[in-house]
């Protein structure tokens, strides 16, 4: 019979920010320990229950008893299994009483090759799993395998868990499962909400578990119900206010781990505060009380904002009050860092980077600052940026790190020293370039505005990867504490845009530091690590094998690649191609296994052959058209005018033999072939392409 089943773990608040993983996590480990045992489809569509105080989930159409199954079972070889007399051999008999089959089955087992012995197999209708004997093992190993980094005991129990649990339920219909899971024994009472609900909840069957859950324990127990009911109520308390949210799903779903009956109300705070930079204040409201920030039609701060309470009442005046209360104690404390901080200017507080280690092989903050400012002058003059205003942004770039403000909200470097140098008169170039330097942030982050804060950006991340590279510190597995995988994405996504050569910034970055504080090989093997990152990067734009090809020359000037990915392509698309390319592997594998370098000089004198005579016209006319191609920056048509030695290419390879016995025609045949791949690899290394 098929019915309904429900599990769920009653227990104390579980962590906000892992709670939608752990319910995942759970709810699919029952099902395919299920599915294993033939109880229930494995594509069922489970529902899975998370509350801060629960873990659960809904499965329908799931058996009571599998169905039986044919098995077959390796027994033994024959030879093993049947004594000289052809009677069962002690062994056989040993095996068979270990498992429980009757001697008198010998006589139906098949005889069949086994490798190269003949062995007995027993075939037989397997009893089906029955829910009753295997649910809570099932269970048990479900939490085995949530992704909980720390677990916790609780009372004199060893029983351990994420939080304490209180309560198990697992109901299949209207019956109890029978089964203990840590330490608790399977039931049909769960818990209500902490403060609305009259106490325990008592479930009359799995069908009914939400409903009971909300109209009884004042629970909403999906996740995605009261996600969607938090936000159907800030966008409708927002619409009434002409405002929109100052938020993001990541705070949305914090704050629906956090309620079981989410009430959304509507609460404020003093005009006044408003004069501190709305950062702060969002920051404040977001991080520290998990409310949700209002901005006005022009994206300014309003100061009006909207929380989710876990509590329904009559009349929320006290709840509202109460919030507002303890933000005002939070913005008041903004509010005085941001008054304490203007009375130092940024410059005033460059040189106490000095008291500051930002590593001690490399120094400290107020050295690196000096880095900074060289690197920061020397790439914006190679990019045509204002030489002073990028220096003056990179002094002043990580002053507002021994600020008040910054040392209470560490995600505010850089926004406020933004504002500290338009405070103190700084030009907004300065200005903007100090918040700038820090982007891109994150995976998708937009890039630095103008060329000074791309100057400035490209001198922090370029300092930082060859640094942090130089003394050792290589990135391993998941393990990246100085993030140098990011800063280095965040540098190609820049030089894909700006006119730079990669390895002469590396190698002015390296010469930046003392000598001999870096590695030797710092240029060169952070140019390698990079080259992995940007294959990553590009993924996006074109095929994994046409970035190959184009990496393989090593590009150091990065803002044509994506040019040259779509010269790529359109020869991939020119039917000659595929030969081409597979022409271009052969002429690769035969030159790799010549001795020594091969020269490219060819002597006319010894081009006996009218097939080799060819392909040598052939090479130089088509290097003269991709010649011109690549003057005038068409790499597509340097590229596809290739495909005119499709046929003099087959007629070489058909008809002459490269490695003749006559040393000075064989050197000149692999000359020629020197020059046609010379030819062939002049954009990218289309021998990549070969399938």
């Amino acid at each position: 019979m098929k019915h309904t089943l429900l599990v769920e773990l009653f227990t104390e608040e579980l962590p906000p920010k892992a709670l939608p993983r752990l319910a995942a996590s759970f709810a699919g480990a029952i099902v395919a320990g299920l599915a294993e045992k033939k109880l229930v489809a494995a594509d069922v569509a489970a529902q899975i229950f998370a509350s801060p105080r629960r873990l659960g989930v809904s499965i329908p159409a799931v058996l009571a008893v599998a169905a039986d199954e044919e098995a077959v079972e390796k027994i033994m070889p024959v030879a093993v299994a049947l004594g000289a007399d052809g009677q069962p051999s002690p062994a056989l008999r040993k095996k068979l009483e270990a498992r429980g089959i009757p001697l008198d089955a010998v006589a139906q087992f098949e005889r069949r090759l086994d490798g190269k012995s003949e062995t007995f197999f027993y075939r037989y209708q397997a009893a089906g799993a029955k829910l009753a004997d295997v649910l809570a093992g099932i269970v048990q190993d479900a939490l085995k395998k949530l992704p909980i980094p720390k677990v916790m005991r609780w009372g004199d129990s060893d029983v351990t868990f994420v939080r304490p649990v209180h309560k198990l339920v697992m109901l299949h219909g209207a019956e109890v499962v029978a089964g203990e899971v840590l330490g608790l024994t399977a039931g049909r009472e769960t818990g209500g909400h902490r403060f609305l609900s009259a106490g325990a909840v008592t479930l009359t069957d799995a069908d009914s578990y939400v409903s009971t859950l909300q109209s009884v324990g004042k629970v909403v127990p999906s996740f995605e119900a009261r996600r969607d009911a938090i936000r159907a109520g800030l966008a409708s308390r927002a619409a009434a206010l002409n405002a929109t949210l100052a938020s993001d799903d990541a705070l949305l779903d914090e704050v629906t781990a956090l309620v079981e009956w989410p009430v959304v109300l509507e609460a404020g705070f003093a005009e006044d505060f408003l004069k501190v930079p709305q950062e702060c204040l969002i920051l404040t409201m977001q991080q520290n009380q998990k409310y949700f920030p209002l901005l006005n039609a022009e994206g300014k701060l309003i100061n009006r904002f909207l929380l989710a309470s876990n509590l329904e009442t009559a009349d929320p005046s006290h709840i509202i009050h109460g919030n507002e209360r303890v933000l005002r104690a939070r913005l008041s404390d903004a509010k005085f860092f941001f008054e304490q901080d203007q009375k130092q200017k940024l410059e005033s507080r460059v040189p106490r980077l000095g008291n500051v280690v930002y590593h001690n092989q490399i120094g400290t903050q107020l050295e690196r600052v000096e880095r900074l400012e060289s690197l920061a002058g020397q790439i914006a003059g190679l990019i045509g940026a204002n030489v002073d205003d990028a220096r003056r942004a990179a002094r002043l770039a990580k002053a507002d790190l021994v600020s008040d403000m910054v040392g209470e909200f560490p995600e505010l470097q850089g926004t406020m020293g933004m504002y500290y140098a338009r405070l103190d008169g700084e030009n907004d170039t300065v200005a903007a370039a100090i918040e700038g330097h820090y982007h891109p942030r994150f995976a998708g982050d937009s890039l630095p505005v103008g060329d000074v804060a791309k100057a400035v950006a490209l001198a922090d991340k370029l300092e930082t990867v060859v640094g942090i590279y130089g003394i050792g510190l290589i990135p391993t597995g998941d393990k990246d504490p100085f993030g140098l995988r990011r800063h280095a994405l965040g540098i190609l996504r820049m030089a894909l845009e700006l006119p730079l050569d990669i390895t002469a910034l590396l190698a002015l970055t390296a010469a930046a530091f003392p000598a001999g504080k870096l590695s030797a090989t710092v240029a060169a093997d952070v140019f390698g690590f990079m080259q992995e990152r940007l294959k990553n990067l590009l993924l996006a734009d074109a095929r994994a094998d046409e970035i190959d090809a184009v990496l393989a020359l090593a590009p150091t000037r990065l803002d044509n690649v994506r040019a040259v990915l779509a010269a790529v392509a359109a020869f991939r698309a020119l039917p000659e191609a595929a030969t081409l390319a597979a022409a271009n592997k052969r002429v690769k594998n035969i030159l790799k296994k010549v001795e020594g370098e091969v020269s490219e000089a060819v002597n006319p004198a010894l081009l006996a052959e009218a097939a080799e005579q060819a392909l040598a016209q052939a090479i130089t006319s088509v290097r003269a058209e991709v010649d011109a191609a690549q003057a005038a920056g068409d790499l597509t048509g340097a590229l596809t005018r290739l495909a005119a030695l499709k046929a003099p290419v087959d007629a070489f390879f058909d008809g002459v033999m490269v490695m003749a016995d006559d040393l000075a025609v064989r050197q000149n045949r692999l000359a020629l072939l020197a020059q046609l791949a010379g030819l062939f690899n002049r954009v990218a290394d289309i021998s990549l392409l070969a399938e």
